[in-house]
Formats: structure tokens, sequence, C-alpha cells
């Protein structure tokens, strides 16, 4: 690769090889940083092999300053002028952005994938980007399967690489046991197992791909219904009374626990054995009641 100092290069002569729709957040940042300290690093084109509409230079980086400084009214912007082929200058944009998270989660895993494809290794993928080699080649072989929805919640960082590729490719007992030794070893918190449960849930319902597969019309019948709400009924029931159950249970154990406090001999043996203190959530629940 040739590369030039850097020159100042008309707007208007330079067009987006590799055009992404931005998140107008990051956008934003990018536009107030320029506003205030201006352009820390220039952009980076590519001389085109023919002039066409008025365009000299392919962009190879910096999409999002290049469109801050249109939008600016800036006629000029600093560049670094590098002689790369249409296909590497393809790949370096790709490199930019996934190594700059600068898209959504999806598009920039679809660029990992499409290095592979272009015959790039593992390793040299993860050299470019900056990311581990098990990283690139867990992203891959769910890419491979299909599994956007997976991905997507991995990029985000709502569940572990590992999990992700056991939910992939093994059966549920296997997944359940995964998640569980997770949950005991704190990899995954009440909140995240909860999140990880919905999104198990939502592909099996929708499928792997973040799309989903169209919905179908259910032809639930009329005994369907019926049933379905007799079934729901007497779960409700069972569920209802075995709250009473425990209500039960736990009133009888109270008014129990409650009189032995009260008996001045069984509070003396607590006293003997050390126990002079109760829980306070107990002693609430007693009425604060107790003889210790």
């Amino acid at each position: 690769m040739v590369q030039k100092a850097v020159q100042m290069i008309s707007v208007e002569e330079i067009y987006i090889l590799n055009h992404r729709s931005r998140n107008q957040l990051i956008a934003e940042e990018i536009r107030q940083n320029i506003r205030t300290i201006g352009l820390k690093r220039p952009i980076t084109v590519t001389p085109r092999n023919e002039l066409k509409n008025g365009k000299r230079y392919n962009l190879v980086c910096g999409q999002g300053r290049l469109e801050a400084y249109i939008e600016a009214g800036e006629k000029e912007i600093p560049a670094l002028v590098v002689n790369v082929s249409s296909e590497d200058a393809h790949i370096m944009s790709l490199v930019e952005n996934i190594a700059r998270r600068n898209n959504s989660s999806i598009e920039l895993l679809q660029s990992i994938k499409y290095l592979k494809e272009l015959g790039y290794e593992e390793s040299q993928i993860a050299e470019k980007t900056t990311l581990s080699r098990e990283y690139i080649r867990g992203i891959i072989n769910l890419l491979e399967k299909g599994e956007e929805r997976l991905v997507n919640a991995l990029e985000k960082g709502k569940i572990p690489l590992y999990i992700a590729l056991k939910i992939a490719t093994e059966d549920d007992a296997s997944v359940r046991r995964a998640l569980t030794d997770a949950q005991e070893t704190g990899q995954l918190s009440g909140y995240k197992l909860i999140s990880l449960q919905k999104l198990l849930d939502r592909r099996k319902l929708y499928g792997k791909g973040l799309s989903g597969p169209p919905k179908q019309k259910s032809n639930i019948s009329t005994e369907d219904l019926v049933a379905f709400y007799n079934s729901n009924l007497k779960s409700k029931k069972r569920l209802l009374a075995k709250a009473e159950y425990v209500k039960q249970v736990l009133m009888f154990s109270t008014a129990a626990l409650g009189n032995l406090l009260k008996d001045i001999h069984f509070s003396n043996q607590l006293k003997a054995e050390g126990l002079s203190d109760i829980p306070q959530q107990l002693s609430d629940l007693l009425g604060g009641n107790t003889a210790t």
C-alpha cells in the first residue's frame, strides 16, 4: 500500500464506497466533536480508476467525519490518500467499522463473516479487528447457523459466547445445565438470566433470525378455547389452594413459636445457649411479643 501525505480534498470529489446508515446519536457526537475541537483524524481515501460524476476518490474510512463536514457546509476536508485496490479499500472500510463499533451489531458481525468468505483466516480477522480468535470463531459459527438473534444478544453483552454456542448446538437439557452452572458461578445474574429466558422464548417462537418467520393464523376452535380456559382455571385453583395451605402452616408455626418464646424455661434455655436474639423479621411477624 502506497501512502501519501495528508491533503485537502473537495468533499464533492469523494464517493462513499461502502455506504452505511448511521446511528443518529453517534453521528451527532461526531458533529459536536468536530465543532468543538475540530477534526482530530483525517479521513482515508483512494483514487478511483476513472473519474465518474465528478468523483475522483473512493472513501475508505471516515464516513461519519465526511458527512459531518458536508452537513456543516465545509467544501474541503483533510484526507490521507492511499493507493489500494477496490477490494482492499472495501476490506479496510469493513475492518475500521468492526473495530470502532460504528454500526448495528448484525451488520458488523456480517462483515466478519464476509471477511471469512473472502478467504481470511480466523487469526487474520482477529488481528485486523483486535478481537480474540475464539470470539471470531464463535461468531462465524453462529452466523453460519443463521443465529442472528443469539449473535445480537452476544454483541450487546447479554449472554457469554459459550452459552450462545451451547444454545445453538446442544439440546435443551444441556442448555439448562449450562444456565444453572452459569448462575451458580455468578456468570449470569438474576436479571441476565431472566433476559436470556425471554430471548430463548422469542427464539423458539419466532426463529433464529431477528426478523422471524411471518406469523401464521392459528385455527383454534371454540372447544380448544374452552379446554384452555378450564385448564387455566384449574391451575389457578391449585395455586390458590397451595397458597392457603402455606398461610395456615405459617400461622400455626408463628403461634407455636410465640407460645414457646413466652415460656420462661424455654427462654432461659435459649439464653444459656447464647441465643438471646431472634431475627428482626421474625420478631415483627410475632408482633414483637417475645420473652427473650
